[in-house]
């Protein structure tokens, strides 16, 4: 483990190469799994304020979804995530003429109606954050649908934190990730030497 400020990042950050392979996968992380998209506590309120602006975005099955349960649930771990369509695929997803999965959230906001691009948990996959009440622990999140972007990652010799590097900015600071990629350099070259 690395310690960086009040923030603790597992060796995996470094040590793994990952970069989503979208032509394999068609994005099969937003359909699978046993409950939504972890939500932050703010992201809440955000979530509900741009919904009316985003629901032509979405498929009916996840406007449905959403009118029922909320624009946000607690999951049976008691945790806050995105609704599911018939506990499947997130409320929020749409399908492409590919079949390819998209968030209609990030629809919106690439398109210029709201400014929030999307879950931080969804932007920061393959890393999970957990937050503790003195710092936060960055994870590596094995998933075995994700084998083909470790296996492209490993191809293109792309280190996980440096796959996500938009949104480990945005959720931490440029100054943080500045500092993350001196430590993975240095961890590096401690592995050679």
């Amino acid at each position: 483990m690395i310690q960086i400020d009040d923030k603790i990042i597992s060796e995996d950050v470094f040590a793994e190469n990952f970069v989503c392979n979208l032509t394999k996968c068609k994005g099969i992380c937003c359909v699978e799994g046993d409950a939504g998209a972890p939500l932050e506590e703010a992201e809440i309120n955000i979530l509900a304020e741009i919904y009316p602006k985003i629901k032509s975005y979405l498929r009916s099955e996840g406007v449905e979804a959403i009118e029922e349960q909320g624009t946000h649930v607690i999951d049976i771990d008691g945790d806050l995530v995105t609704p599911l369509v018939e506990n499947k695929e997130c409320a929020y997803v749409i399908f492409d003429e590919k079949g390819y999965t998209k968030c209609g959230i990030e629809k919106a906001y690439e398109e210029g109606v709201i400014d929030y691009q999307k879950p931080i948990s969804c932007h920061l996959y393959p890393i999970r954050i957990t937050s503790y009440s003195t710092f936060d622990a960055l994870n590596y999140d094995v998933w075995k649908i994700c084998s083909d972007a470790c296996s492209l990652g490993d191809e293109l010799k792309v280190s996980v934190y440096q796959f996500l590097k938009k949104p480990l900015i945005r959720k931490y600071g440029e100054a943080f990730y500045n500092t993350l990629t001196e430590a993975a350099i240095a961890w590096k070259q401690e592995l050679k030497d």
